[in-house]
């Protein structure tokens, strides 16, 4: 009886971390938090989450922001779609060679002005794998696929389109940091109280038998 319930144990742990895992791997835009009238770099870090590599990453432009030029990446080219006046509305990065394999991530950049009256900046965006398979990554926070958020701020840090903030990048990397950090602190509480249920379990079931 020990034996299968360290064993049951074992499997329950496991299947909670690789699920916790699976989950927290979505396709984020850093950073998360910008000014009204910023200009920003935009950095769209996209995970492969299955056993086949993502070839094409397609991000739709809110009318919250102008953005306005995008960032060479090896490996890589870009498409754009604008629409009768001009303005971006989506990009589609295509891969030429084998794309994301599925233990890499890529991070594709983008530089625009944050809109003067904009509240928050909802990135829409369509992962799509080797066979053929796309995610749309469009729900709502809660949801299995939610759609990354940059929430606005009031304020004007404009500095010029050409601007390339360093202060951007520390924020994208400490927000990727945090980020991480926060969704590890609800996989650990589960996972304690997993542990917690099953050693009850193991003393009730000995005291029955002893009894």
């Amino acid at each position: 009886m020990k034996k299968q319930v360290t064993a049951l144990l074992s499997t329950l742990v496991l299947s909670t971390i690789a699920f916790a895992g699976t989950a927290s791997a979505h396709v984020v835009v850093y950073p998360q938090e910008a000014a009204q009238g910023s200009y920003e770099k935009f950095t769209v870090r996209v995970p492969t989450e299955k056993d086949i590599p993502t070839t094409k990453v397609k991000i739709e432009i809110p009318k919250d922001v102008e953005i306005s030029r995008f960032e060479p990446m090896e490996g890589w080219k870009y498409e754009l779609q604008k629409d009768s006046s001009g303005l971006i509305t989506s990009v589609t990065w295509t891969a030429t060679n084998a794309g994301l394999s599925p233990t890499e991530f890529g991070e594709f950049n983008m530089q625009g002005k944050v809109g003067d009256n904009a509240k928050k900046i909802v990135w829409k965006a369509y992962q799509t794998y080797k066979d053929g398979s796309t995610v749309a990554w469009e729900g709502p926070a809660d949801a299995d696929t939610p759609a990354s958020i940059t929430t606005v701020v009031k304020g004007n840090r404009a500095e010029g389109d050409s601007h390339t903030s360093a202060t951007s990048d520390t924020t994208a990397t400490s927000e990727a940091t945090n980020n991480d950090s926060n969704s590890a602190l609800p996989t650990t509480l589960s996972i304690i109280a997993l542990v917690l249920g099953i050693i009850s379990l193991i003393f009730s079931l000995r005291r029955k038998k002893q009894s």
